[in-house]
């Protein structure tokens, strides 16, 4: 009687430790974001690799959008 719920146990403990990792399969990118991705989906007037420009785009839109209390005026 004990048997077949050892056997049955056994089989599920080794079925567990066969999964697969699941990964996204993405390449890695230790590029800086001011690089840009290659994309023709960015900003008006910022070119790839502008880091003074990336840094001003992220200040406005810090102040612009993301600031609360510049909202309340």
């Amino acid at each position: 009687m004990m048997r077949p719920f050892i056997v049955i146990a056994a089989l599920a403990t080794l079925a567990a430790c066969g999964e697969k990792p699941q990964a996204l399969g993405l390449p890695k990118s230790d590029a800086p974001a001011f690089a840009g991705t290659g994309s023709s989906f960015t900003a008006p007037g910022w070119k790839a690799g502008d880091k003074p420009g990336w840094e001003q785009h992220l200040k406005a839109r810090q102040q612009n959008s993301q600031n609360d209390y510049s909202k309340m005026n």
